[in-house]
């Protein structure tokens, strides 16, 4: 069994002896967190330590009671970025290539379909084709035309394909409108997750801030208690 290093300390959360470059001392603590900390080790003190993921922890507890306070009950989207904080996990992700990746042929095909059918090409095509029906049934083919005026066939195809076109054309809005959706859900949850440490980085500034101005009056006060002495001698 290996002795400790000198410069090792213990977890009092986990109990885990770890150098200390990777604790964080109780002083460095938020009083919010060390609240939280304090209520479930009693022996939580000004000399302690804490690892990064049992801080990470409670941080994540500490993010979440105050979005209780705030919206109440907890949606599944600020569960998934509570569980980002707490594992330090990257939230954001390219939603077009999740859709992508996840697309089934029929997807595929009403897509493809709805991207031809609402271009120039298809309108200048199927203009073509009408024009190209008519003259044959009209000129070409005057004496027996197989779809003489009024161009009942004609009427017919184009129907059938009005009728097979909306369907395709509404599955591949719905599949936008499906990724639009879960783009905006990613976008909350992005922009909550930066809030959440934009207010965690003011906290935890202020916190260091005060740290340091209190470590000053102390330096200071010794300071003149020297210079009083010297003044006595």
């Amino acid at each position: 069994m290996t002795k400790p290093h000198e410069s090792d300390h213990t977890c009092l959360v986990c109990g885990a002896t770890v150098p200390t470059r990777d604790l964080i001392a109780a002083s460095s603590v938020r009083a919010p967190v060390a609240d939280l900390i304090a209520r479930d080790h009693p022996g939580w003190c000004a000399s302690a330590y804490i690892c990064r993921a049992d801080l990470g922890r409670y941080r994540a507890d500490f993010v979440q009671n105050l979005l209780k306070s705030e919206r109440g009950e907890l949606t599944a989207l600020d569960q998934e970025v509570l569980r980002s904080l707490r594992d330090h996990e990257l939230l954001a992700t390219n939603v077009d290539a999740e859709f992508e990746g996840t697309r089934t042929l029929g997807e595929t095909l009403a897509d493809r379909l709805a991207v031809f059918g609402g271009s120039w090409t298809f309108l200048i095509s199927f203009g073509v084709f009408l024009l190209a029906w008519i003259g044959v049934n009209t000129f070409a083919l005057y004496q027996r035309p197989p779809d003489p005026y009024p161009y009942i066939l004609l009427n017919l195809i184009l129907s059938c394909l009005a009728s097979i076109q909306a369907p395709v054309i509404l599955m591949s809005q719905s599949r936008q409108e499906a990724k639009d959706r879960r783009r905006s859900q990613h976008d909350y949850q992005v922009n909550l997750k930066a809030e959440l440490e934009i207010r965690h980085l003011h906290e935890k500034v202020d916190h260091l801030l005060t740290h340091q101005w209190e470590r000053l009056v102390e330096i200071q006060q010794m300071q003149l208690d020297l210079l009083d002495q010297l003044g006595k001698k």
